[in-house]
């Protein structure tokens, strides 16, 4: 298991990281129990959980797992989704935030989380508001970074202004949706993370399950998976092309001898600024397969068969931008160099 550093922070995470949504949804506490002991013993020690996953019951399940190793491990969880029945029980106002930092650490049975993730979009709170909270969190001890999921590219640069001019914590993690299938990403949000120095952690690597090998080229709905249930399944984000990456993903798991799921989650991790990827399981079996993903390299023309197919289309202005330089390196004459 390889470990990189958290943008510019210098926290160390495993390349895969432990998602714990299933927990308390079709995963038991025995299950979870074996599940996150599994993980310590492939070398994970980043376990990513939310306070709306199961309700509450994630956590739950994740803090009692973790107990007694919780040194070993670092911990995030997030705030947004709706808690409660009550207009401020959903948002990031400071309300919300210092109502819901407290609710998670009872549930995790902790007295910090090492980061702390903004969910969703609050357009109803000033950017200032959320960002002096957590910043207040972090004082106080109870955070130890934050960081945020699903900004567009201007409203991430605009936390980081706010942090950067007020002298606040800013956010150290962006956590986007990120696979063969769904790479929009790649166009402004992983640029705006390379330049300020961001890491990276993908959800939904394997596009919802789309790309684990349960599904074939053309299959949208498979009895008995996240698809049927209507449950996490991101289809309305997949690429046109998706059912040809879907297939080359097949094509190279027999080339190389590895499964569907794993060679698929070992692209995204050879994608440059990426820091880790979270992977879920209902069983131990599927947590199993998945962790092998941090176990080998893509590389050479399997990497390359992939890239070039699930390739993004061109979009104006960055296509017809990228290669400006050589325009205006072309346009240097000094004879003297002739």
């Amino acid at each position: 298991m390889e470990y990189r550093r958290m943008g510019r922070s210098g926290l160390k995470v495993s390349e895969v990281c432990l998602g714990t949504m299933t927990f308390g949804h079709g995963t038991d506490q025995q299950e979870s129990q074996k599940i996150v002991d599994l993980a310590f013993d492939a070398g994970i020690n980043f376990f990513d959980t939310a306070d709306s996953y199961g309700d509450g019951e994630s956590e739950i399940l994740t803090g009692k797992a973790l107990k007694n190793r919780s040194r070993d491990a670092v911990i995030a969880t997030k705030f947004f989704n709706p808690m409660g029945p009550g207009p401020n029980d959903s948002g990031m106002s400071r309300v919300r935030i210092m109502n819901a930092v407290e609710d998670s650490l009872d549930r995790l049975q902790m007295d910090h989380v090492d980061l702390y993730y903004i969910h969703h979009v609050d357009s109803q709170t000033p950017m200032e508001e959320m960002l002096r909270a957590l910043d207040d969190l972090i004082h106080q001890g109870k955070v130890r970074y934050i960081a945020c999921s699903n900004f567009q590219a201007w409203r991430l640069m605009e936390a980081l202004w706010i942090s950067d001019s007020k002298d606040l914590a800013r956010f150290e993690c962006f956590q986007p949706q990120y696979s063969l299938v769904v790479r929009d990403i790649e166009q402004e949000l992983i640029p705006v993370c390379e330049l300020k120095g961001l890491g990276v952690v993908a959800w939904s690597p394997l596009g919802g399950g789309f790309l684990s090998g349960k599904y074939k080229p053309g299959e949208r709905t498979v009895k008995g998976t996240r698809s049927a249930d209507s449950w996490a399944y991101p289809q309305r984000f997949f690429a046109a092309n998706a059912d040809e990456s879907l297939q080359a993903v097949f094509d190279v798991a027999q080339e190389i001898d590895r499964s569907p799921a794993q060679v698929a989650l070992r692209w995204v991790l050879e994608q440059p600024a990426i820091t880790s990827i979270i992977i879920g399981a209902r069983t131990f079996e599927q947590a199993r397969e998945n962790m092998l993903a941090g176990s080998f390299r893509l590389e050479g023309e399997a990497l390359q068969k992939l890239n070039e197919v699930s390739y993004l289309p061109h979009r104006y202005p960055e296509e017809m931008e990228k290669d400006m330089h050589e325009r205006r390196d072309d346009a240097i004459k000094m004879p003297s160099l002739e």
